[in-house]
């Protein structure tokens, strides 16, 4: 059995990515361990921003990946025979389907089927709720000056999230919170580049107007003060 990666690696070159693939698609499961090492990283950012709240401070987001690790070796097989175009696109739905078994253990039925929400036969994760992604757009004013902002572009904020199609909301957070491409999340939702680039700037034509307030308070903690 490969050991499990725990030294990230970033920046792989695109001949790195394709030798390991093919690898991958034979079996190698030393392949999937450097793989894996290079999407950890990003995948850690997902497991970080779709957890539920509840489970903040008793699951280490780093023990789902572990998890989600050894349940990739289990599947290694089927990485050539799903014959995705992706090796983070396939990691990521393991990582996805792993946080819905943790989230189920824990929270049993009080867990939200993300597919009663976002219905996206390929979409096993939690979903992203409207409350965790105004939570990670305002987490970053922290200020005593940007904490009255913050409260009050909080509700708006996640009004406006709500009233979102939920489509539109998932791409959201898949572009804007967990930076994946927008070939990442065609491949992820089964759609066309043009649907997924159309919904995201959509989804950020709702927000324009809170989104500039909040970039204008974060730059307001790095202004020069005047004497």
């Amino acid at each position: 059995m490969a050991e499990i990666p725990d030294s990230p690696r970033t920046h792989p070159t695109p001949d790195e990515i394709d030798e390991l693939t093919k690898r991958l698609s034979a079996g190698d499961l030393e392949a999937l361990a450097g793989l894996f090492s290079m999407a950890w990283e990003r995948l850690l950012r997902m497991v970080h921003f779709r957890l539920d709240q509840r489970l903040q401070g008793r699951v280490d987001p780093e023990d789902i990946l572990q998890e989600a690790y050894l349940a990739a070796q289990q599947r290694v097989d089927s990485f050539a025979a799903e014959k995705a175009s992706s090796v983070f696109v396939w990691l990521r739905l393991i990582v996805g389907q792993t946080m819905i078994d943790v989230h189920r253990r824990h929270l049993g039925s009080k867990i939200r089927d993300a597919n009663q929400e976002v219905p996206i036969q390929r979409l096993a994760s939690p979903a992203a709720s409207s409350a965790s992604m105004s939570m990670h757009l305002l987490c970053g004013l922290t200020s005593p000056s940007q904490a009255a902002v913050k409260a009050e572009l909080a509700g708006l904020l996640e009004k406006t999230l709500d009233d979102m199609e939920p489509m539109d909301r998932e791409i959201l957070g898949l572009r804007h919170l967990e930076e994946l491409s927008n070939k990442e999340v065609a491949e992820l939702l089964s759609i066309t580049r043009a649907t997924a680039s159309n919904r995201y700037v959509r989804a950020l034509q709702r927000l324009k107007t809170i989104l500039s307030r909040i970039q204008g308070a974060g730059a307001d903690e790095n202004a020069p003060t005047r004497d």
